[in-house]
């Protein structure tokens, strides 16, 4: 399981990438999210737990933020989950959803070194 889930993460990495280049944020925004919803998932996965659901991600989320001593973590996943929202509501700007993008990388590098 989390070699799909790592596998997924990287191909949403570079469709975000490419969406972002195409100035599509509505997209980007949503392929971001699940940059950051799958690397969530690895590192449960490798740890034995599934998650299911948008509350299983936050709670394990809290976890990880707690085990780390990095609030960030949580902050990082907000932002993620307000590329989610984005793609159904297209409230965003791309220079904005550019930056959200910046965060949801650093938020991928701080969990793929849990791996």
């Amino acid at each position: 399981m989390a070699e799909r889930y790592i596998n997924l993460n990287r191909k949403y990495l570079k469709e975000a990438e490419e969406f972002l280049a195409k100035g599509d944020s509505v997209q980007a925004s949503e392929k971001l999210w699940g940059v950051a919803a799958e690397i969530v998932k690895v590192v449960a996965a490798k740890r034995g737990i599934e998650l299911r659901s948008h509350s299983d991600l936050w709670g394990f989320v809290d976890k990880l933020a707690d085990e780390l001593k990095d609030p960030d973590v949580v902050r990082l996943f907000s932002v993620a989950n307000a590329l989610h929202q984005n793609f159904y509501e297209d409230s965003m700007p791309l220079s904005a959803v550019k930056k959200d993008a910046e965060a949801v990388t650093q938020l991928n590098g701080k969990l793929e070194r849990l791996l």
